[in-house]
């Protein structure tokens, strides 16, 4: 009998604990009311909203056509950012990140299972949008799905270095006031979801050295041109790279 039990008395493998912690993640994600707004029902009022008004005329495309890419970069920003820096903030206000980091998932995995979440709930924002912004009459350049999810993930991985670097340095209630507040002032005017040409001309110079700047900007040459934005691109790597380290380096676990 004790052979027979033996093959499954081990430990699980690291990928397949990662994969169950991303899987805890992703669902805790998609039931928490709060973040299926910030998540789904914002970005889909703000998409319809564009859609309907002259915001965006006069730029050369239909008013979808411009307004999905940077509805799409803003999912990005949701999940990666205001999402996932709230929730690991109350994670370790609770003691949650200080006891996961001792078990066998180790620091490393419970990151890795994190990021597993938000990409698997950027996934489902990017069919959610992609489907209302077809009703509407979305007409993305085929040349541009490449780059452009592409970019969306390099754009998530800079948001959540972004978001982890705000949740491990700062107080919960910080957190959450931090990563809201920037959300509605990268939203409105970081040139995310509002093209550059449309903001005011001391935010025009700004918004292009922004993650959300890059990011709509890269998503919008992609989708309507086909084309990379290579500046955008990098300027998004030097954001993850530096978020990315300083979390590293000044996170606190407890």
């Amino acid at each position: 009998m004790s052979k027979l039990l033996a093959p499954n008395a081990g430990p699980a493998s690291l990928p397949r604990r990662i994969l169950q912690q991303g899987k805890y993640e992703t669902v805790t994600m998609l039931r928490n009311g709060e973040q299926l707004i910030l998540a789904i029902v914002l970005p889909l009022m703000a998409l319809i909203g564009l859609a309907v008004t002259p915001l965006l005329d006069g730029l050369g495309s239909p008013r979808v056509d411009i307004a999905t890419p940077g509805i799409l970069a803003l999912c990005a920003m949701s999940t990666a950012f205001t999402g996932q820096g709230i929730a690991t903030g109350f994670d370790r206000r609770y003691g949650v990140l200080r006891f996961l980091s001792t078990t066998p998932l180790g620091r490393g995995g419970l990151i890795a299972g994190k990021i597993l979440a938000v990409l698997v709930v950027l996934l489902l924002q990017v069919v959610v949008v992609a489907v209302v912004a077809g009703l509407l009459g979305w007409h993305p350049e085929p040349a541009g799905w490449l780059p452009g999810l592409a970019l969306l993930v390099l754009g998530a991985a800079s948001f959540t270095a972004l978001g982890l670097l705000v949740a491990g340095t700062v107080r919960p209630e910080a957190t959450l006031a931090i990563t809201n507040l920037l959300w509605i002032l990268l939203g409105a005017l970081g040139g995310i979801v509002v093209p550059a040409e449309r903001l005011p001309v001391l935010a025009q110079n700004i918004v292009h050295f922004l993650p959300s700047g890059a990011l709509g900007q890269a998503l919008r040459d992609a989708f309507l041109q086909g084309t990379v934005a290579w500046p955008a691109v990098l300027v998004l790597l030097l954001w993850t790279l530096v978020a990315g380290g300083a979390a590293i380096r000044w996170f606190k676990w407890n």
